[in-house]
This record gives C-alpha cells, sequence and structure tokens, in this order.
C-alpha cells in the first residue's frame, strides 16, 4: 500500500497520534476491567466467549476488510474497469462459506471447549502430525499476514505525514501500541479497537464516495470517458480472465473463511443466535465496502485518465488530495480517512497476532511441550513467543531480502489445505486421518512448487491445484481405507452428536 498525501504532514502526525492514544487506552480498560477476572486461555483469548451482536460484527468486519481494501482495491477497479466488479462476489462467497460451517462449529466449540481451529482439529483426528502439520501452516500463513500488515502500516505513516514519519518509525510506533494493547487485554482489546477502528473506515470510505461523486464526476462521467479512451473497461470478464477470476473466487472465499483467526471469532461469540445475527450483518458488508471503494476507483478513470500502472497505486491518495483541496470539511475527513486506514491495518494485525500467540500457548507449549503448566504460564508463552515473531518479522520488513520475501509470497495457498480437515471433518465420520495428513502435505508442496515456478495450468491458482489434490487424496483416502469401529465411533461422537 502506497500512499502520497500532499495535504498530511502534521495534520497527520496529529490524527495518528490520536489514533494511537485512543487504542492504547482501550487496552488498559480492557486490563483494568477485568483485572480481578482469573487470567484464563478462554478470557485471553476469546474475550471470555461473550461478545455481543455489534461487538462480534465488527470484529468479523476488521478481519476481513483491512485498510489495504480500501487503498488497494480503488487502483485495480482503475486499471481493469468493470470486470474488477468481482471484487464484490469475493466477500459473498466468504460470507457462504461462513454459513456452511461456522453454526455447527460454533455449536461443537461449546460442547467441547474449543479455542483455535488447531483445537478442533486435535480433537477430530486425534492425531499429533496432523495436528502439529496444521499448526505449521496456520502459523506461516499468520506470519505471512503479519508481514504485509507490517508493511503496510510503515508505508501509510509515511504517506499520511508527507515523510515527516519516516516508514520504519511508522512501522515501530504503531507496532509497539498494538503489542501493548493486545497484551493488556487480549481479546476483549482486539474487539473494541475494532470496533472503534471499523466505524472511523466505514465514515471515511463513504465520505470519499460522496465527494468523489459530488467533485469528480460520478459513474457516468467515467463511463464516458472509458467508451471514448478505453471501452474494454466496460466489458465482463471472458476467456482465460473468466478462468482466473472464478479461481480467485474460490481461492479467497475458501482461503479468507478459514483464517484462524476468523474460526477465534466464532468460539467468542455469546450465542449461537449472536454469531447468526452478526453474519445477517456481515451479508450488506460486500455492497458497503467493496462496492463503495469500487465505486470509487471506477470514478477516478474520469478524474484522473491516463495513469500508468505505477502512477494508479497512488489512486486514492490523488483523490483525496483533489477533495482535501475543496474545503476544510474533506480535509480533515480525508485525513481521518487515512489515519482510520492505518488504524484498520493495525486492527486486522491485532487479530492475527493473538490468534498467532494462541496457537502457540495452546496448540504447541500447552497440548506437547508443557501439557502441566497453568493457563497464566501458558498465556504468558503465547505473549514472549508473539512478541519475538513480531520482532523478526519487524527485522524482515525493515530491509526485505529478496530470498525471504519470495518464502513470504504463500498465504492463501498454505491456508487453504486446511480446509477439508477444518470443514469436511465437520460433516464426514469416515475422513481418515492418515489420508488428511498425507492430502495436506500433498497439497501444499503442490502449491509451493507451483507458486516458486510461476507455472499456473490452465490459468488455474496454484493453491487451487494443491487443492484439488488434497481433496484427492482425503477423499479417495478416507473410501479406500478400512476405518476401525473404534475410529467411526470416535469421528461419531464428535460430530454425530445430538444437540438437547
Amino acid at each position: 500500500m502506497e500512499m502520497e498525501l500532499a495535504f498530511g504532514g502534521w495534520s497527520g502526525i496529529l490524527v495518528l497520534m490520536l489514533y494511537g492514544g485512543l487504542m492504547l487506552a482501550v487496552g488498559v480498560y480492557a486490563f483494568l476491567r477485568n483485572r480481578g477476572v482469573r487470567e484464563s486461555l478462554d478470557e485471553y483469548y476469546l474475550g471470555g466467549r461473550g461478545l455481543g451482536v455489534m461487538v462480534l460484527f465488527f470484529t468479523f468486519f476488521a478481519t476481513q476488510y483491512s485498510g489495504n481494501t480500501v487503498v488497494g482495491y480503488p487502483p485495480t477497479a482503475y486499471r481493469l474497469g468493470y470486470q474488477y466488479l468481482v471484487s464484490v462476489p469475493f466477500f459473498i462467497m466468504i460470507i457462504m462459506v461462513y454459513l456452511l460451517f461456522a453454526p455447527r462449529l460454533y455449536a461443537l466449540g461449546r460442547r467441547f471447549n474449543l479455542l483455535t481451529p488447531v483445537d478442533w482439529i486435535d480433537l477430530r483426528f486425534r492425531s499429533k502430525k496432523v495436528t502439529i502439520l496444521a499448526a505449521i501452516l496456520m502459523l506461516y500463513g499468520l506470519g505471512n499476514y503479519l508481514l504485509e500488515q507490517f508493511v503496510a502500516i510503515g508505508q501509510g505513516v509515511s504517506g499520511l505525514t508527507g515523510g515527516t514519519i519516516p516508514y520504519q518509525v511508522g512501522v515501530v510506533f504503531f507496532i509497539v501500541i498494538m503489542v501493548a494493547y493486545s497484551w493488556l487485554g487480549g481479546m476483549r482489546s482486539v474487539a473494541y479497537t475494532d470496533t472503534i477502528q471499523g466505524l472511523a473506515l466505514l465514515f471515511g470510505v463513504f465520505t470519499l464516495l460522496i465527494g468523489s461523486l459530488i467533485y469528480l464526476g460520478g459513474l457516468p462521467t467515467a463511463a464516458e470517458t472509458m467508451i471514448a479512451e478505453a471501452p474494454e473497461k466496460l466489458g465482463a470478464p471472458t476467456g482465460g480472465s473468466l478462468t482466473t477470476w472464478f479461481c480467485l473466487l474460490v481461492l479467497v472465499g475458501i482461503g479468507a473463511a478459514i483464517y484462524p483467526h476468523a474460526f477465534q471469532r466464532i468460539f467468542a461469540a455469546r450465542s449461537e443466535r449472536t454469531l447468526k445475527r452478526s453474519f445477517i450483518r456481515m451479508a450488506y458488508m460486500p455492497f458497503l465496502t467493496a462496492g463503495v471503494v469500487f465505486m470509487v476507483g471506477i470514478i477516478g478513470i474520469a478524474a484522473f485518465p491516463d495513469l500508468t500502472t505505477a502512477e494508479s497505486e497512488q489512486l486514492v491518495g490523488m483523490m483525496a488530495n483533489a477533495l482535501a483541496n475543496q474545503n476544510a470539511f474533506f480535509y480533515w475527513t480525508m485525513v481521518l480517512l487515512f489515519g482510520g486506514v492505518i488504524a484498520a491495518i493495525v486492527s486486522t494485525a491485532d487479530s492475527v497476532l493473538l490468534t498467532f500467540s494462541s496457537i502457540v500457548s495452546n496448540d504447541l507449549y500447552g497440548r506437547y511441550i508443557a501439557p502441566n503448566a497453568d493457563e497464566a504460564r501458558k498465556i504468558l508463552v503465547g505473549k514472549l513467543v508473539g512478541v519475538a515473531a513480531v520482532i523478526v518479522l519487524v527485522l524482515i520488513a525493515w530491509y526485505p531480502p529478496g530470498t525471504l520475501y519470495q518464502i513470504f509470497v504463500l498465504k492463501f495457498e498454505v491456508l487453504i489445505q486446511t480446509a477439508p480437515a477444518l470443514i469436511l471433518g465437520l460433516y464426514w465420520s469416515r475422513l481418515n486421518t492418515q489420508a488428511v495428513f498425507v492430502g495436506m502435505l500433498a497439497g501444499t508442496v503442490l502449491a509451493a512448487v507451483f507458486t516458486f515456478a510461476g507455472y499456473r495450468p490452465l490459468g488455474v491458482y496454484s493453491g487451487l491445484w494443491g487443492l484439488l489434490l488434497n481433496l484427492a487424496l482425503c477423499v479417495g483416502g478416507s473410501l479406500l481405507s478400512q476405518a476401525t469401529e473404534a475410529n467411526r465411533q470416535q469421528a461419531l461422537e464428535v460430530i454425530g452428536w445430538q444437540r438437547p
């Protein structure tokens, strides 16, 4: 994410300081509010399993819609035109996948006191090698995601302040604040800051759209520009492009829905009714967020025609500059918008960090290294390993070596390989443990090889080729295996129980 904003400078610094102070205050509030509560894994990582509808909705919103959505989607819409309308179904697909498994998973989470997605895999398959492989893949994906957010924070702070705050200083400043409030309040701090940042982001996005419609021309003006200069931007995807978009729809829809930090929000809901009501509200957000920033990108075609690919990456900053020069109201709302974008990126990073720590403390340290440790010690270990991971990732983000950067390219391609175990395991008692392990490992290796080789047969993404192999081995191996009656009964006890 690149942002070059002439209107930033010291006003941007003021807004960032306010955002940073507010986030830190939320962490202190959450800490003081729960000071008398016994420190437990449930309380720290899931907010005591008591998140209400609105807080749960906004923390889901922050998980799915980062600040990168606001800054990164309009330039893509600018370059592709109406073909990029498929960005809205991306998020609709995520909600559909959630509805496929979330209510059932929530009920199982309540019954068996599940804390993380790895907890579910361990309960379902009772296999050390499957559990550890799933944990490694999730930690890898979460580390990848954190690295992306750290780079985006530094670039955003530098852009908003016109370079007054250097890239590295911006990264360190917000990461220190993020680690501090996450350490103090856990999930409650993260969820409360997500709510604040979600409101700020929605306000800023709609202000950007309204200002663009008033001062930069609307969709009809953009259509006239496209007819005259780039008629291909008015068309729908065809041929190879259609295959690519369909594959991306599946990859993003499944991959984003099984984000480990999204899974934990399912377990954190106060009730199943609360979870479903939050999802009902989430169903509108593809249109109110992805749809809105898509329109901003289309309007940009008329406002700033003939931008190169590199120049188009600055589109949102250019449009915000144009609006900021109109009057004082839009000046400050655009500054607030970009402060909100950075805060939203931080809110995504804090969710990822919290889940990263929970997998370390609960699924690796607590399950295999020190199973007799008390919960306070497990939480401390998770916090310390999380801080160590942050330091390593900041060093990579500071001066990223090319080879390390290539290693971190994978994200959805790796995470999606856990989908058969996570989702299919909820419904199929015959899913075989050995087949799940072989499928997950083979799918990951194939996706990694194809990605690093730049090989994409038939235009299909490497992660999907890996998932196809994964599913074939999982399903085929399970059908061919002769599961023992004990293993079948174990699976049925988990996924075949009847609610009272």
